[in-house]
């Protein structure tokens, strides 16, 4: 294996691996595990934990940015571009889940301020690319962060109707499918 194809290999792994265990409760040995190397390997390779979890979040804003640029190509409304590229981008929960541990560390001196700046590229790209307005575009983003935070919650486990009813406010049918949610969750 090629080692541009190896390092893509180990930042899957840790983009998983940082989604469900955050930044503080993930370390280099389980993402060497999931990625199948060893955690000296992961360290040669990145450094450190937190150069690793930069390489993820940065990764993950140009994943969104790209997707987002392709369904705007292709489509005609805009809003509604941008919203069948977000729910594509729910089948890997490990990659808005590590942009939201990212945007909770708003304090850390290099994630915060990468999370900042990737933020605001974000919103940029929907104003002046996409063309929404300021409402437009910050609705869309609360709508996302929602999205974002029903998933993390794993709120399709509850077996409470006020979570099937939050859940079928936020997620259609199609989202929760790719977010893996059970259907009938999202229906009843």
């Amino acid at each position: 294996m090629k080692s541009e194809e190896r390092r893509e290999l180990v930042l899957d792994a840790a983009t998983q691996v940082f989604g469900e265990s955050g930044y503080q409760g993930a370390t280099t040995d389980a993402v060497a595990r999931a990625a199948g190397v060893s955690q000296p390997y992961v360290v040669r390779m990145f450094g450190t934990k937190e150069a690793l979890f930069l390489a993820v979040v940065q990764r993950a804003l140009d994943k969104l940015l790209a997707a987002f640029r392709v369904e705007l190509a292709a489509g005609d409304d805009p809003a509604e571009c941008l919203g069948r590229a977000y729910v594509g981008l729910l089948a890997d929960r490990g990659l808005l889940l590590s942009l939201m541990h990212a945007f909770a560390l708003g304090t850390h001196p290099e994630i915060g301020a990468l999370a900042r700046r990737g933020m605001l590229e974000v919103y940029r790209m929907i104003r002046e690319e996409a063309g929404l307005d300021a409402d437009q575009a910050g609705g869309f983003l609360a709508h996302g962060m929602l999205i974002n935070t029903v998933i993390a919650m794993r709120l399709g486990e509850a077996d409470d109707p006020l979570a099937s009813e939050l859940l079928a406010t936020v997620l259609s049918p199609e989202s929760g499918r790719l977010a893996g949610l059970d259907e009938t969750r999202l229906s009843s």
